[in-house]
Formats: structure tokens, C-alpha cells, sequence
């Protein structure tokens, strides 16, 4: 499903708007009630881990996932990620295939039943919180600090799949920033009063590949994210001339129209063109020598403390 997030849902007080919408989220309210009774399994075969969001959209569950493989891979320990398999999310499995060993089925009951069949010791699921047959190991939940949870409210008044009380049944917390020197005191105090047990964790995006750029050259930017204006945000603080972006709606599938009017408002405007790594890897190969991406890389500063948090959750006894 194409999406593309309504603004309202990140203002700092609701409107009218949210107020009108709230009687449809007693679906979602009936919809977590049932989540929260399910009976769900824990494997006893195999390890798990699930990065989430109870934030639609835009947290940086990938990424952390990526960075969670990348540091547990120094371990002894025989890892592989999963991804649920949806038409519409091909983006991301292209990324975690291409930088991980992935197992990506239909079902995650299946795809845990073949990483104990492969012999795998722990698996990373890209998403999967809301996930009603599985007791997972950890459980981490990713939020962007700048949008936080917007304003409050649950689907479709606001951005939540889940209220943020839930975080009394989670592990962890990600806290994805576009600076290092970002405050999230204030975000910190609400998440330890809600569970004075979770253990939060700050991330925050540097530009790999930034030498590949110009920065004197004005650029269009576009993208089909969660969150976009995290990535205009994050180019605009590492000097990038942005005049003009394009947004399409969550895990837009692009046509060659697309591509051609990006490409000649570029050219009418003297600007390159810049997108993302999740919105390159769906771009036709006859584009993409007149398309640039940002490849972005999470860095967590207690990397070491993150790896004793994992080994005590995974390894205690029940």
C-alpha cells in the first residue's frame, strides 16, 4: 500500500482533524487488545530479535537492523535477518539482501523455522512488533527523535500504531537523530517514567558516501520515505543547497513518467538530483547514471554497552 503520511499527525497539538478521526481508532484499540491476549511462541531452537515501531513509518528500523548484524556479526554467533515479504516494501529487502544474509518468506513463523533448519544461532527481524504468534527474545522499538510521536494519537488520528504506555512490554528503545550533538533528555524522562526498565539507546545518521558530492552544485532532492523531511533535514545540516524536492507516498513503486519529469524539472531549475538509497534501488538502470544517492550509516556511541544489553537479554534464564 502506497502511503503518504498526512502532516497533521506530526503537529505538537492535535487539530480538529484528529479529534474527528477518533472514533475509528477503536479499531486499532480492539486490534491491540487482541495482540496483547494472543498466545505467542518463543523458540527455544534459535535467538530473537525484532526492530520495530509503534511510530508508522520513518523510525530507521532498517538501518538499526543492519547496524544491530553488522556489530553481532564480530560474535561468534551465526546471524541472519528477516523481512516479512510484502510486494510493496521490495526497497528494503533489496538493502538488508544486499548487506546481510536474509531470509525474507510470507510468514515469520516460517522464516524462523528455516533459519533453525539453516543452522543460523539468532535472527534480526526488520519489523514485526504487532507480530501476534511470536515471543521474540528482545524487542526494540525505533523512534525519530525530531517527530517523536507526533501528535500522541493512534491510527488515523495520529501516527501510532500502538500508544506509547506499550512501551512497558518492549526491551529497548532506538532513538534515531540527524546530529550527534541532538537533546533527547526531555524524550528520556517520558520513556523511563512509562518503564523505568527499558534501556535507550541513541543513534544517530552520518553521509557515507558525502566526498561524492559537490556542495556547491544546487540540488532536487526526492523520495518515497516515511519520513522525508528527516532526509531533507539531514542534507540541509551537512551543507547540501536544496531548492527544490519531490515527495512521493511511502514505498511509491516509480514509472518512467516519474523519473522523466524529475529529471527535466532538474534540468530546468540547473539542479542535480539526489534521492535515497531505499528510492535508487527502485529506480530503472536506464535513470540512474543521472541520479545520485545518499548512503547513510547509523552510528550508536555505546556500541559495546548495546552488545551486553543483547547477550544478557538473549542468554538469561526463563
Amino acid at each position: 500500500m502506497n502511503f503518504k503520511k498526512p502532516k497533521f499527525w506530526d503537529l505538537k497539538k492535535p487539530n480538529l482533524l484528529t479529534y474527528l478521526l477518533s472514533p475509528l481508532t477503536l479499531l486499532v484499540k480492539l486490534n491491540n487488545l487482541n495482540l496483547n491476549l494472543a498466545h505467542k511462541k518463543k523458540f527455544n531452537e534459535i535467538k530473537t530479535i525484532c526492530v520495530g515501531n509503534v511510530y508508522l513509518g520513518g523510525t530507521g528500523k532498517t538501518p538499526t537492523t543492519l547496524k544491530i548484524y553488522e556489530l553481532l556479526k564480530k560474535t561468534n554467533l551465526k546471524i541472519v535477518t528477516g523481512k516479512k515479504f510484502y510486494s510493496d516494501h521490495k526497497d528494503e529487502q533489496i538493502i538488508l539482501e544486499s548487506k546481510s544474509k536474509l531470509i525474507a518468506l510470507d510468514n515469520r513463523i516460517n522464516i524462523i523455522e528455516k533459519a533453525i533448519d539453516d543452522d543460523f544461532d539468532l535472527i534480526i527481524f526488520d519489523d514485526g512488533l504487532q507480530e501476534k504468534k511470536i515471543d521474540y527474545n528482545i524487542k526494540f522499538v525505533c523512534f525519530d527523535a525530531q517527530n517523536w510521536i507526533g501528535n500522541g494519537y493512534l491510527i488515523p488520528s495520529g501516527p501510532l500504531r500502538e500508544g506509547i504506555e506499550s512501551l512497558k512490554k518492549y526491551d529497548g528503545v532506538f532513538l534515531k537523530h540527524n546530529s550527534i550533538n541532538s537533546d533527547t533528555i526531555n524524550i528520556s524522562s517520558i520513556i523511563s517514567k512509562i518503564n523505568p526498565n527499558i534501556k535507550i539507546f541513541n543513534s544517530y545518521v552520518t553521509i557515507k558516501n558525502k566526498n561524492k558530492f559537490d556542495l556547491a552544485n544546487k540540488y532536487l532532492i526526492f523520495s518515497s520515505i516515511g519520513n522525508p523531511s528527516s532526509f531533507k533535514d539531514m542534507l540541509i545540516k551537512n551543507d547540501f543547497k536544496i531548492i527544490e524536492e519531490i515527495v512521493f507516498p511511502d514505498h511509491y513503486h516509480y514509472r518512467s513518467d516519474d523519473i522523466n519529469k524529475i529529471l527535466d524539472k532538474a534540468e530546468k531549475i540547473g539542479a542535480k538530483i539526489i534521492t535515497t538509497e531505499k528510492d535508487f534501488v527502485k529506480i530503472s538502470d536506464e535513470y540512474k547514471n543521472n541520479i545520485n544517492f545518499i548512503e547513510i550509516e547509523l552510528n550508536i556511541p555505546n556500541e559495546e554497552e548495546l552488545i551486553n544489553f543483547i547477550n544478557s537479554k538473549i542468554y538469561e534464564t526463563n
